[in-house]
């Protein structure tokens, strides 16, 4: 079952998010498995927020571990996804 996980970062700046990006897009891993889409910009309170699609809550889990030193290496402040199942994920 696909899903929806929602990120905020209360505080977070968009040059700590494009520092990670970078870090994590440079991975040899990248693209994870299970990876559909991101979509990221500022929150409109100060922080930022990062909305994904993935094929399963295992995957996106798996993808955590992957990006933890890397988000640690960046100063991204430690975070709490929400989780959400998703009826439909439609690409253009």
């Amino acid at each position: 079952m696909a899903v929806i996980v929602t990120v905020e970062i209360p505080g977070g700046t968009q040059e700590q998010y494009e520092e990670s990006t970078a870090l994590i897009t440079g991975a040899e891993w990248w693209p994870p498995q299970g990876f559909i889409a991101h979509a990221a910009g500022p929150d409109g309170t100060g922080g930022w927020r990062i909305v994904d699609f993935w094929d399963s809550e295992d995957d996106f889990l798996a993808f955590v571990e992957k990006t933890r030193p890397l988000l640690d290496r960046s100063g991204m402040p430690s975070i709490l996804p929400k989780v959400q199942e998703a009826v439909n994920v439609v690409l253009k």
